[in-house]
This record gives structure tokens, C-alpha cells and sequence, in this order.
């Protein structure tokens, strides 16, 4: 991909669908209007053409191995925060979007996306409501275990009584973000558009698959390092 000046946007997104929400994100058509040349695509839209390449060629990079259960609790939280809680943030207007245009244009014939789009839209109010939760109840208390703890202070008891509390409606909450999509993924056919497929149809898929692969990491984090390493942490202070 190092010489896509000249390529059409089209041509870019046809050899890899996931370019596609990187010119969404910069306001490019990729769709119908799919045909100008990369440089004329970013003449029109006055965007620095070394900026769009780079985003472009970061699209497959591959994750970092990381030794998450080694990490500072406190260091794993921003972590989620910066990472995770970002990506679901910057990600969910995205999908909205495509969801509402596929929904629109396409849902007389397969009436599938329709429901997609209806439970795409539940997942991510609950999600934009549970993070909210976890950066002003959950997290900061525990990083007020972790600081009590470094100065050899009292625990007094939180207005929630103990950090259980809150992680099991945390981890409710999960469950039900992961039952939405594994119906998301049924009815997709695990994130394969149909034949024939628009460029939207095809990003929309794409964007949830990668969606659904973050969220069961940003879970895993929580429910099986963070949260557990939070109790035993309060657990140390009796």
C-alpha cells in the first residue's frame, strides 16, 4: 500500500474493507463516490496525504503481546480506559452510522440488518451508560485501595458497601454487551455480507467484527484480571 497515491479510493477499500472507516473518519467517500484517486480525495478534502497513508498502512498492524497480569492495577486501568473505553467511544458513531445507511438502504431485502441495527444501537447506549459507571464509581475506588494501601491507611467502608458489589453489576452488564453480539454474529453470518455487497454493507460487518473482538478483550481485562485482583486486594485490608 505504499503507492496508493494514484489507486482510487474504491480500489484501496476493495483490497482491504477495513481502509474503509479510516476515509469515513475523515469524511471520504468510499461508496458511490468511491472513484477519485487517493490524491485527489485528499486535495478535495484538504487533508495532508502523508497523514491518510500512514492511517492506511496502520490499519492491519498487529497488536503488541502484552504480559497484562503482570501490570500495576492502577497502570491496567488507564490502560482500559486509553485504549479500550476509547476505542468503543470513537467507534460507536461510526457504526451507527453505517448501521442507520445500511438499515435504510437495504433492509427491504435483508430485513437481517434492520434487527442488527436495532441491537447494535441497545448495545452501545448500555455501553456508553457502563463506562461511565466504571470511571466514577469502580475505578477510582480501586485506585483508592491501591494508594490506602501504599500508605498504610485505614479502609473505611464505601457507600456500596464492598468492591463486589459494583463488579458483579459490572459483570452482568458484560454478559449482556456479549449476548448482543453473539446474536449480532448470527444474524451476519459471522460478519459475512452478502454477495454483491456495497462498500457500506461490507465496512458495517467489518467494523462490527472488530468491534466484538475488542470488547471480548477489554472483558477479559476486567473480569478475569482487574476485578479479581480488586478483591483480593480490599479482601488484604481485614
Amino acid at each position: 500500500m505504499n503507492s496508493i497515491k494514484n489507486k482510487t479510493v474504491a480500489e484501496v477499500v476493495a483490497e482491504n474493507i477495513k481502509t474503509a472507516h479510516v476515509f469515513k473518519k475523515h469524511g471520504i467517500d468510499f461508496c458511490c463516490g468511491g472513484g477519485i484517486t487517493i490524491e485527489k480525495a485528499c486535495e478535495k478534502k484538504e487533508l495532508d496525504y502523508e497523514i491518510l497513508k500512514n492511517e492506511l498502512l496502520q490499519v492491519d498492524a498487529a497488536p503488541k503481546a502484552y504480559d497484562y497480569n503482570s501490570w500495576d492495577l492502577g497502570f491496567l486501568i488507564d490502560h482500559i480506559i486509553n485504549v479500550h473505553h476509547s476505542y468503543v467511544e470513537e467507534s460507536i458513531p461510526l457504526i451507527l452510522q453505517y448501521s442507520n445507511r445500511v438499515a435504510e438502504v437495504h433492509g427491504h431485502h435483508y430485513t437481517e440488518v434492520i434487527k442488527i441495527n436495532q441491537l447494535f444501537t441497545e448495545v452501545a447506549n448500555e455501553l456508553a451508560a457502563h463506562l461511565k459507571k466504571e470511571e466514577l464509581v469502580l475505578f477510582p475506588y480501586i485506585k483508592k485501595l491501591l494508594r490506602l494501601k501504599e500508605e498504610g491507611a485505614a479502609l473505611g467502608t464505601p457507600p456500596f458497601g464492598t468492591v463486589n458489589n459494583p463488579i458483579q453489576m459490572m459483570e452482568e452488564e458484560h454478559e449482556s454487551a456479549g449476548d448482543i453480539f453473539k446474536t449480532i454474529a448470527q444474524l451476519t453470518n459471522n460478519y459475512t455480507p452478502p454477495e454483491g455487497a456495497c462498500n457500506t454493507f461490507r465496512a458495517l460487518y467489518a467494523k462490527l467484527e472488530e468491534f466484538e473482538q475488542d470488547l471480548h478483550q477489554h472483558i477479559h481485562l476486567e473480569n478475569n484480571i482487574l476485578h479479581t485482583k480488586a478483591k483480593q486486594l480490599e479482601l488484604s485490608f481485614s
